[in-house]
């Protein structure tokens, strides 16, 4: 029996055309948020890691999602919860309806210097994030210092590259946000 070229390339076509169906399916979901957040160095005589908050909120002002809050997790007694409140947007807004620690969102302060943070689409705090204007706040808090407070706003989902940033002046430094589609 002799095979016919054009019976060798049906099931080939086939394939292709349904690999051209899913790469133009997987891009929707693909989107990532990348924040950099700057904890300066400060020369004072009593030095604390700030407590931090870095969370989006819709136009309303209401919470849309959470995306890191950092204490000191290791005090006993579960001790480093109680100066949450300092950081009183947050606290207002979100802290004081959730429960501590927040899977993966909740985490140690962090020491000074540039810290990243990456979150994609298709899964934790911006799984569900609506299209819409948002804002993305960043506030610290730190005992024996200040509290401030850096809003940046941002489209979701983003149709190209989009980047925003604002500087602290005491307890932030650079706040940095980058999306990608």
């Amino acid at each position: 029996m002799k095979r016919s070229h054009s019976m060798l390339l049906k099931p080939t076509a086939l394939a292709l055309a349904m690999a051209a169906l899913f790469a133009t399916a997987a891009p929707a979901g693909a989107a990532e948020m990348n924040l950099k957040i700057e904890v300066p160095t400060l020369n004072v005589a009593e030095y604390h890691r700030p407590y931090l908050a870095a969370w989006i909120e819709r136009a309303d002002q209401s919470v849309a999602a959470n995306l890191a809050v950092w204490y000191d997790v290791k005090k006993k007694d579960k001790e480093g919860e109680k100066w949450l409140k300092d950081m009183r947007q947050w606290w207002r807004r979100t802290g004081r309806e959730q429960q501590m620690p927040i899977d993966g969102v909740s985490g140690a302060t962090r020491a000074p210097g540039e810290q990243k943070l990456n979150f994609g689409s298709a899964k934790g705090p911006l799984a569900n994030l609506a299209p819409g204007d948002y804002v993305l706040m960043v506030e610290a808090a730190r005992e024996v210092g200040g509290r401030e407070l850096v809003k940046l706003p941002f489209q979701w989902p983003p149709k190209s590259v989009q980047s925003a940033k604002g500087q602290g002046s005491s307890e932030l430094g650079a706040v940095a946000l980058e999306l990608k589609p």
